[in-house]
């Protein structure tokens, strides 16, 4: 299964069997094994198995052997989750009654696939920051929310493997419940803007608390907090390239909102009031609500109206007054200068207080590295993997399945870094997909190199065709138990 995961021919499981056609079977898995073995019948067995294994528990097991093997650092793990649309109706058994493990639930939820007409379930993920490698891996129903289950997740996680790590994960981690329940563990978070301490913080931090940071293009600025009454370090983050998009977004917004504030104006200044009073008390109202605008020259104009049709005669008494506003809608300087000044921040939170074991920099590191959950999930969702549509009939097989692709990410993973590694160590290059030196190639790069190898057998004597001059300088960096393959040991 990891070889048609990473076949990368985008070779869905119901062609499984068509997949292994013309490939050697026999020299990649074992002798008497050929394709019309690997059927759709023996695949799903095998995600039964899998499935009654405990799939978190085979991930996690398989993951730090060879993290430990390939000397992968876990001095900082970084946890995201995501999802995975499926077709198909996968209607819900559950027994809220059964005490028996039940199987996930496939259902709608919030889809970051933007598919919201599909059903999902949610994977967890837990990366190294060294190199990208995935160590944990956990399905989940469609519906789970990230702030439910993350504290747990790194508990659980904690508690079972024994890794004293720095847990790193974004804005969904922080909330007063699971700070309170995460006292035993080393975590680093982003804190979500919408906390009053955050919003203060942001718009009030003077731009001369801010020290350039040693990353270029940030700059930083420390402060205490003890929300939930837990005492932390809050890092004031500034990005210049943040800013200036952020900057740039804001004079859009401000275009908007200004065409929006003139329509809501011309709409009101249309409409007719029984007293200057109501008339004044509107247009007050209007102004509270926009956020970077206001009403100024406010007047209310005094009509005379009468209530009989036609022209009104010489002597004719007028025998109502109705009152309309004229304004113009201008800049609200001092609410558009604090916006301007949070442009490009955001705010990390963490409970190792000594500067010494991390400092403010440490921290801002730590945080960047939270790409690597995301670019593991990319390649996931990316439509040449095998798994960009699911086809399994049932929410155990597909829970299965997730855990194979999360199986094809870390030896994809390490197959990557151990092969920069070697040309590091060597100072050598490869070509590139432009025919350029490359120390930092990606392995699917090279997977495309290799196609069109053939193992072939001639009176008898097997040998490798089309292995080019090319091939062998790469094969030689990819290490012993990979050149066999290709009878070179």
């Amino acid at each position: 299964m990891i070889l048609n995961g990473l076949g990368l021919v985008s070779a869905p499981l119901y062609l499984f069997e068509k997949f292994f056609v013309g490939k050697a079977t026999e020299h990649l898995l074992g002798e008497g094994i050929s394709p019309e073995h690997l059927n759709d019948d023996r695949l799903g067995r095998v995600l039964d198995k899998l499935y009654e294994a405990g799939l978190t528990q085979v991930f996690v097991t398989v993951a730090l052997a060879a993290a430990q093997k390939f000397g992968v650092k876990k001095d900082s793990l970084h946890l995201d989750s995501s999802s995975f649309h499926v077709h198909g109706e996968y209607v819900s058994t559950t027994d809220e009654d059964a005490t028996e493990e039940r199987a996930i639930e496939i259902t709608y939820g919030y889809s970051r696939d933007h598919r919201p007409d599909l059903k999902q379930f949610i994977l967890d993920l837990m990366c190294s920051g060294d190199g990208d490698i995935p160590l944990y891996l956990r399905v989940a129903d469609g519906n789970e929310a990230d702030s439910a289950a993350f504290a747990r997740i790194l508990k659980e996680f904690r508690q079972q493997w024994e890794i004293d790590a720095l847990f790193v994960a974004d804005a969904a981690l922080y909330c007063e419940q699971n700070i309170k329940q995460m006292d035993s563990l080393r975590w680093l978070s982003r804190v979500p803007a919408t906390l009053a301490a955050a919003q203060f913080l942001l718009d009030n931090m003077s731009q001369e608390a801010f020290v350039n940071s040693a990353i270029a293009g940030y700059q930083i600025a420390e402060c205490c907090s003890d929300y939930a009454a837990v005492k932390q370090r809050w890092l004031v983050v500034e990005s210049e390239a943040r800013k200036s998009a952020d900057l740039k977004q804001l004079e859009k917004r401000l275009a908007k909102q200004l065409d929006k504030a003139q329509s809501q104006l011309r709409q009101l200044s249309q409409q007719e009031f029984a007293c200057a009073a109501d008339a004044l008390k509107a247009a007050n109202l209007l102004s509270s609500q926009l956020r970077f605008h206001q009403l100024q020259d406010v007047e209310i104009i005094e009509h005379h109206r009468h209530r009989k049709p036609g022209r009104p005669g010489k002597n004719t008494q007028h025998t109502h007054y109705c009152y309309q506003i004229r304004a113009s809608v201008v800049p609200k300087p001092q609410a558009i200068a604090i916006e301007q000044l949070r442009a490009g921040r955001f705010i990390l939170a963490t409970n190792v207080t000594d500067t010494n074991e991390l400092t403010g920099d440490d921290l801002l590191l730590q945080y960047k590295a939270q790409q690597s959950t995301e670019r593991g999930f990319r390649f996931l969702k990316d439509p040449l993997f095998f798994t960009s549509s699911v086809f399994l009939n049932s929410p155990e097989r597909v829970a299965a399945l997730a855990m194979v692709m999360g199986l094809c990410l870390l030896v994809y993973s390490l197959g990557q870094k151990a092969l920069r590694q070697a040309l590091e160590t060597a100072k050598q290059t490869i070509s590139n997909q432009l025919g350029k030196p490359t120390s930092t190639p990606t392995l699917r790069w090279v997977f495309q190199c290799f196609m069109s190898i053939h193992l072939i057998t001639i009176a008898g004597f097997r040998q490798i065709a089309n292995l080019t001059d090319e091939r062998r300088w790469i094969l030689q960096f990819l290490g012993a138990p990979c050149r066999k393959y290709y009878l070179l040991t």
